[in-house]
């Protein structure tokens, strides 16, 4: 056989091939714009609450959408115009109620067209097109954007739609990616993340205003000295301040202020601290940790019978002279916090709380007898060592982190180092007593110190207390025991003063 005739044989079956599956296809009956005039049509419009490249309100899309309709002769009647104000289209997870009830109208079989200003304001995701393409098909829908219609029948039609989807997800990948990278290199510089404003700091989050950050100041304290969240809010409002926003506090308020990272200078990304910021800091971190633990002590009281059995009145005093870690309250003994780990880092040193606690608080005691109100001073300082150490600190910290900038450090390679240097940093500034002694001892220093103390104990004033044994001593030391015994070995108790 020749070759010309072998190829021509081939042609043929080609052609037929394409014949017939040209009459195996559903014949649809494609209507002529003549046709439209009086049927149903819905109308969409969305706008999305990032900087895309077209941000035309939803007011006007619909405008424009209106005026298509009327050229085409469509009818749309009011329930059918469905609006996702400051919606993305982009994310899978964000929910689209506009979107969802066209659907379900278009289900409904009372639409035939459906306006959009672009098909990239109704959809954004494929997933979303053939959904739409899968009801289509039972309704023959057609679909029309300011310059151009789909009928989502015609397989042309789909092709195209699906490759405009296919780019607008493109786009919007882009978008997200630029974005990321944009919030990391702020990271990265220290820099704090964009948004609404910060109470206590100018719109740029790197200035401080001096009489928010009084305000800072004043909320922090009053909830260490007791004060809830409400209470706090109320003497503000009665003072005529405002939030941020220019509204009333109220708990919720005051309780973002104690919450928040930024006003210690610590910079969070992903919610994970990666340093310091590049702004001034507002509260010392020793208040700031301060107040972090008594939110958990107090959110714990909350839980009602899950509560704790007990309260913890030594609760960030109590260090592991083993590991130098904190020892937390469990099961009536302070633990070592390294007691939960499976590897050789593992710690199972532990003291009974109720004999360790009586031996601080009787010491504790013994000092407040011993003080003067003319003695008290108005907080205690770093010695001139231990600020050396956290100036050293910090300089590696810059020093890591242009490592891990210049890719000559892995990303957890970097995260574990900076975070032994940071456990540094913090185990200093614990020893920070930020707020005065009058305020913290007021009605506890004297000879009758042991009543005032019963009283606490009567009133259950557990964060009083705690409050107390943290001003008064730096850290209570606890070593392996130096005599093997069923009773409380005093012994390995190193309890350390804070200089009043």
């Amino acid at each position: 056989m020749s070759n010309s005739k072998a190829i021509s044989q081939v042609d043929d079956h080609s052609a037929r091939a394409r014949k017939l599956a040209r009459m195996a296809e559903p014949k649809r009956v494609r209507r002529s714009r003549d046709q439209w005039a009086g049927e149903p049509a819905a109308i969409y419009c969305r706008i999305s609450h990032v900087n895309d490249d077209d941000q035309t309100g939803v007011v006007r899309q619909e405008r424009i959408c209106r005026d298509l309709a009327k050229r085409l002769g469509l009818e749309i009647a009011r329930p059918l115009v469905f609006v996702d104000n400051n919606r993305s289209a982009w994310q899978r997870s964000r929910k689209r109620p506009g979107w969802d009830a066209l659907l379900e109208a278009a289900r409904a079989g009372g639409v035939r067209h459906i306006l959009t200003y672009h098909p990239d304001r109704l959809m954004r995701q494929p997933r979303d097109l053939e959904e739409l393409l899968q009801i289509s098909d039972d309704y023959d829908i057609t679909l029309h954007g300011e310059a151009n219609h789909r009928d989502l029948s015609d397989p042309d039609d789909r092709f195209f739609l699906r490759i405009e989807v296919a780019h607008a997800c493109r786009s919007s990948d882009d978008t997200s990616r630029r974005l990321k990278d944009a919030l990391i290199d702020r990271a990265k510089d220290g820099r704090p993340h964009t948004g609404k404003r910060r109470y206590g700091y100018d719109k740029s989050g790197m200035q401080i205003d001096p009489h928010e950050a009084e305000v800072v100041r004043e909320i922090f304290t009053s909830y260490l000295d007791g004060e809830s969240p409400g209470s706090i809010a109320v003497a503000l409002n009665m003072r005529g301040e405002k939030t941020a926003l220019g509204k009333q506090w109220n708990g919720y308020n005051v309780r973002a202020v104690l919450d928040s990272h930024h006003v210690a200078g610590i910079r969070v990304f992903r919610g994970e601290e990666i340093g310091h910021g590049d702004w001034p800091a507002i509260i010392d971190r020793g208040m700031w940790d301060e107040v972090r633990e008594r939110r958990m002590l107090r959110a714990s009281a909350a839980f009602g019978t899950n509560a704790p059995k007990r309260p913890y009145i030594l609760r960030g005093v109590v260090i592991c002279k083993a590991c130098t870690l904190g020892m937390k309250g469990s099961g009536g003994k302070y633990v070592c916090n390294r007691s939960g780990r499976n590897d050789d880092q593992s710690c199972h040193r532990g003291a009974m709380a109720e004999p360790l606690e009586k031996f601080v608080v009787d010491a504790a005691i013994y000092k407040l007898k011993e003080l003067k109100s003319a003695e008290q001073q108005a907080a205690t300082s770093l010695s001139e060592e231990d600020q050396a150490a956290i100036k050293a600190d910090r300089t590696e910290l810059d020093e890591l982190r242009d490592m891990w900038e210049a890719q000559e450090l892995k990303t957890h390679e970097y995260r574990a180092m900076r975070k032994t240097v940071e456990e540094r940093i913090a185990k200093i500034e614990r020893k920070l007593v930020v707020r005065p002694t009058a305020e913290v001892l007021r009605g506890l220093v004297g000879p009758k110190a042991r009543e005032e103390w019963q009283k606490l104990e009567k009133e259950e004033d557990y964060d009083r207390m705690n409050a107390v044994l943290r001003f008064l001593f730096r850290a209570v030391i606890i070593d392996k025991p130096k005599e093997a015994g069923n009773f409380f070995d005093f012994g390995r108790v190193d309890i350390q003063d804070n200089p009043l």
